[in-house]
């Protein structure tokens, strides 16, 4: 009961929090005004993130850039075609390239540029410039962050020919999703992983006017190649924690964004019942809770597997997101219903249940004693580890709180550390941490979630930045599974390895999956119309994924 209280404490103190900086009158991050939604023609529309401090960084491909972490590369710089992750099945929207084609066995895809594409420097798109952003993920393992298995990549009567070493079939739409930057450009930087970028020139449909530490400020092209828009001026600022922007979005300081809100109904959407919305997406994406695997305990599947054990899933849907994000319950990790149809036969119907006997059990077998109440590794010292996120990410930090009072009950003290965002980032990604929550990518089918995971072809030494795999999980098993899941296009063969890779997962518990992870967004429709939403679910909707260039061409005045 104390942890149950403890954990609800958490989430109200957010909430008192939001009512009384809303009693105060909020404020953006530089203390100025923003447009509050005038239903006016021509606002300012704002979008706001609760990811700290920010340096003056344009960089399309790190994952800390100003320009990522807030979303604005997304408005910059553009896909070849728009992939609707909400629904992987529906067929991409051509953008940059009119069409594309793949041969039999997914080995080659064959792109068509779009015409009377300009860059924001007035020069125009060629299919150079398609060739030369894969050639440099091809080039430069750092921003090659999904991988992919880059091979001869061509310019052949004005198309773009991108040969890979193996079959993509599960990858098919990544590649269509990634930026695409001028060669014009691009070839005279040395590093495109670290260049800050200061003067971004990108196809997209805004321009970077200006940038402070309060907020990137971005205006509308008028020589856009996809038309007139009907927002002529964006404004992206980051708040200090989720609280911070939550009163921005009660206040109507901010108009579109994305934050964790305990009671959203009675917080957000009360605030304004005919303008302000929530939507949260249903995906194959799920939170996890990442082990380092590298170092104790978790270099020990025992710890990993009775952490997993003591684990209340549902306790911390409802108590870190207010039920907001339903618990992942499948042994196999995966978010169903979504991912109901690719969960093997030999794990159907089998789910994680909170065991705490069975969870020491595991641990004594493995040759963990007890002192008293505290658990002993096999050389008689006590077990620890820390759990980090960062500071100002109350659902997470909620979820590790819940988490940190579960593994006490087996023995193992614990911290839970809030770091600075960019600083988690960094650790995360170096792999200098013990514990951390964190997402994954979504597609079409789990090799996503499973990949971003436990996939031997993510790993990068300790001390250098990986894209995914941030425990350095090493299974060969796992690898090579999916590495056939990813390029057979044969089902039967698939099946078999998705088995083999759930297998391991359950086996070895690479990192623990908690909770699914929808797309969400808040937004308002005193100013604009036209999001994505459930009875309209073309994208989604949040700010700062790559559909955001698509989801701006679609708004439209409120007053029309």
């Amino acid at each position: 009961m104390r942890n149950h209280k403890k954990a609800l404490s958490a989430v109200a103190g957010l909430a008192a929090a939001v009512m009384l900086m809303t009693g105060c009158g909020g404020g953006s991050s530089d203390g100025s005004s923003t447009t509050k939604g005038s239903g006016e023609k021509g606002a300012v529309l704002t979008i706001g993130m609760p990811n700290g401090t920010q340096t003056d960084n344009h960089n399309p491909f790190g994952a800390t850039s100003s320009a990522k972490s807030l979303g604005y590369a997304n408005v910059l710089y553009e896909p070849i075609a728009q992939v609707n992750d909400i629904n992987p099945a529906e067929d991409p929207v051509p953008w940059l390239a009119s069409e594309w084609t793949w041969n039999d066995d997914f080995t080659q895809i064959t792109i068509t540029p779009r015409d009377g594409v300009l860059w924001s420097d007035g020069q125009k798109l060629t299919a150079d410039d398609i060739a030369y952003s894969y050639s440099m993920r091809r080039d430069n393992p750092a921003i090659n962050a999904d991988a992919l298995p880059y091979g001869d990549i061509s310019v052949e009567d004005g198309k773009v020919v991108v040969n890979f070493t193996n079959g993509q079939y599960t990858n098919q739409t990544k590649l269509l999703k990634l930026l695409i930057v001028p060669k014009h450009i691009w070839e005279k930087v040395t590093d495109p992983g670290e260049d800050v970028n200061k003067n971004p020139i990108g196809t997209g449909p805004y321009t970077l006017e200006s940038w402070t530490p309060q907020a990137a400020t971005l205006k509308a092209r008028t020589d856009y190649w996809g038309g007139d828009l009907a927002v002529p001026e964006l404004r992206y600022s980051s708040y200090t924690d989720n609280a911070a922007l939550t009163n921005a979005l009660i206040s109507g300081e901010v108009q579109w964004g994305w934050t964790f809100i305990p009671d959203i109904e009675n917080i957000f959407i009360s605030a304004d019942k005919e303008h302000n919305k929530f939507w949260a997406a249903a995906g194959l994406g799920a939170d996890v809770l990442y082990l380092n695997t590298t170092v104790a305990p978790f270099n020990d599947v025992a710890v990993r597997k009775a952490v997993s054990m003591v684990i209340d899933r549902d306790q911390t849907s409802e108590l870190a997101t207010t039920g907001q994000v339903p618990a992942i319950n499948s042994v196999v990790g995966l978010p169903e219903p979504a991912g109901t149809p690719f969960i093997s036969a030999d794990f159907t119907g089998k789910e994680f249940k909170v065991d705490v006997e069975g969870a020491k059990k595991v641990l004594t077998d493995a040759g963990y004693t007890y002192s008293g109440d505290t658990l002993l590794d096999p050389s008689g010292a006590p077990v620890f580890f820390t759990l980090s996120n960062p500071a100002g990410w109350s659902d997470y930090l909620t979820g590790l709180e819940l988490i940190s009072a579960a593994v006490k009950e087996i023995g193992i003290d614990t911290s839970v550390d809030a770091m600075n965002q960019d600083a988690w980032f960094t650790a995360i990604a170096e792999g200098d941490f013990q514990a951390s929550m964190h997402w994954t990518d979504t597609g079409a089918t789990p090799w996503d979630i499973y990949s971003n995971i436990m996939d031997g072809a993510q790993i990068k030494p300790v001390g250098e930045s990986a894209a995914w795999n941030f425990g350095r999980f090493d299974n060969p098993t796992a690898t090579e599974a999916l590495a056939t899941f990813a390029a057979s296009p044969d089902k039967a063969v698939r099946d078999e390895a998705l088995a083999t890779i759930q297998q391991v997962f359950v086996d070895e518990v690479p990192a623990i999956t908690v909770l699914t992870r929808p797309y969400s967004a808040q937004y308002t429709t005193k100013n604009y119309v036209g999001w994505p939403d459930a009875t309209n679910p073309y994208a989604p909707p949040q700010p700062t994924l790559v559909q955001a260039s698509l989801i701006l061409t679609k708004l439209k005045p409120a007053s029309d």
